[in-house]
């Protein structure tokens, strides 16, 4: 699949869900951590805001904001409750407030692959939702997780009973609560999680019907690996990414696990990785950047799960590579918040060189070396990088270095 090319019309941006996308010069940042449910995190955010502002990201991925059996969210029961251990409905709404003042979107966490029941339903287990909104019967629950509806349209999530999407009235019911998230409380992005667990298609179905301004989806699964090495060749694990993009209609972008894994393992003395066959980004990047939603880590990959953590040293080779090159990058708030403050600023000024060389999504790219420890590319034919412990630096008297640190160097014309 390729990158379909499309004008901007920024008279649409009311009613087309695809113009931020076409735009393709949004910066995310994941706004919390596995931990943020200790820290009256609404409060905290809050009080973020104006920094989160003004240094230039366009959205805030916040946490599952809804009722949830697990302090995380990730086990939602009553869907219309606000109430959450990350703070009270009243503290949401001042947050969202704050941000709709500072022109900082806020992206809903989507938990609709899975549902905890209240009542002990058919086959002994917890599959109805009595006495809360929302309240399906056993029907809503997918035969293999113990549920009296259709075979599931994806992956199960284990333990817990997965919606059945193929039932219209579960469709309708969250399409009615996709609108209430994003008109009545004010988020307006989603991120859809886990959303390797059902069909692509009802994707497309809730953007439709609920209209985000920009959307996001989690499908995650394993790169291709031979023993504990990974595979040099990730076209595969990539095109599943871009099959499942595809099935959303091509209204929602997806996170790019393909080049954060490939990332990680190249900045270790291997940044030839960095390189396709075809001579292009080896991730979702490289087949429809204006697709990818590019990061180094997450809540589940780094933070206090860390299950599959970027190496600490080298987080800001990592940020230097995605915040210069096409697709939509993703800072991470452990990174920007908890770490050291020059590393806060200097992805800020990652971030101002990639504004105001108007690097975006689809920027073209030149890769010029891609070397075991060298790695160096021109973006938009304005600005040039490199990464690694090589040494280089673009030809020419237009180029002045506008930025380095270890392991890393960007120039502007």
């Amino acid at each position: 699949m390729g990158d379909p090319t499309n004008g901007f019309d920024e008279s649409s941006q009311q009613t087309d869900v695809g113009v931020v996308i076409r735009s393709g010069r949004e910066i995310l940042l994941q706004a919390f951590n596995w931990e943020s449910h200790k820290h009256d995190w609404w409060e905290n955010l809050e009080n973020k805001v104006p920094d989160v502002a003004i240094s230039g990201f366009t959205s805030a991925w916040l946490p599952p904001a809804t009722h949830s059996c697990s302090t995380e969210g990730y086990l939602p029961q009553n869907l219309y409750s606000l109430d959450s251990s990350y703070g009270s409905e009243l503290q949401l709404k001042a947050l969202l407030q704050k941000m709709k003042q500072y022109k900082v979107r806020a992206m809903a966490d989507i938990v609709i692959n899975h549902r905890v029941g209240t009542t002990i339903g058919h086959g002994g287990t917890y599959n109805r939702y009595d006495g809360i909104p929302l309240p399906w019967d056993e029907h809503a629950v997918t035969s293999c997780t113990g549920g009296l509806g259709n075979k599931s349209s994806g992956d199960n999530f284990d333990g817990v009973p997965n919606i059945d999407h193929t039932q219209d009235f579960v469709r309708k019911d969250i399409i009615g609560w996709l609108k209430w998230l994003r008109n009545t409380v004010g988020f307006q992005d989603f991120r859809f999680d886990f959303a390797r667990g059902y069909s692509a298609k009802y994707v497309k179905e809730y953007i439709e019907g609920a209209k985000p301004v920009f959307s996001v989806g989690e499908y995650w699964d394993s790169c291709n690996y031979n023993g504990q090495i990974l595979d040099c060749n990730q076209d595969s694990h990539r095109q599943r990414i871009v099959n499942w993009i595809d099935g959303t209609g091509q209204l929602s972008t997806a996170f790019d696990f393909t080049t954060k894994g490939i990332l990680q393992e190249a900045v270790r003395g291997e940044l030839w990785r960095l390189r396709d066959p075809q001579g292009k980004p080896p991730g979702v990047m490289g087949l429809w950047p204006s697709r990818a939603v590019t990061f180094i880590d997450n809540h589940d990959t780094g933070s206090t799960q860390a299950h599959w953590p970027f190496p600490s040293h080298h987080i800001m080779e990592g940020y230097a590579y995605i915040l210069t090159h096409p697709g939509i990058p993703t800072v991470f708030y452990d990174h920007f918040y908890d770490w050291d403050n020059a590393i806060h600023d200097e992805i800020v000024k990652l971030m101002d060189i990639r504004k105001h060389q108007d690097i975006h999504s689809r920027s073209s790219i030149r890769i010029i070396e891609a070397q075991p420890n060298l790695y160096s590319a021109i973006i938009g034919e304005k600005l040039s990088m490199k990464i690694g412990d090589g040494s280089w630096c673009p030809s020419g008297r237009e180029w002045s270095l506008v930025t380095s640190g270890h392991r890393y160097a960007v120039w502007h014309k």
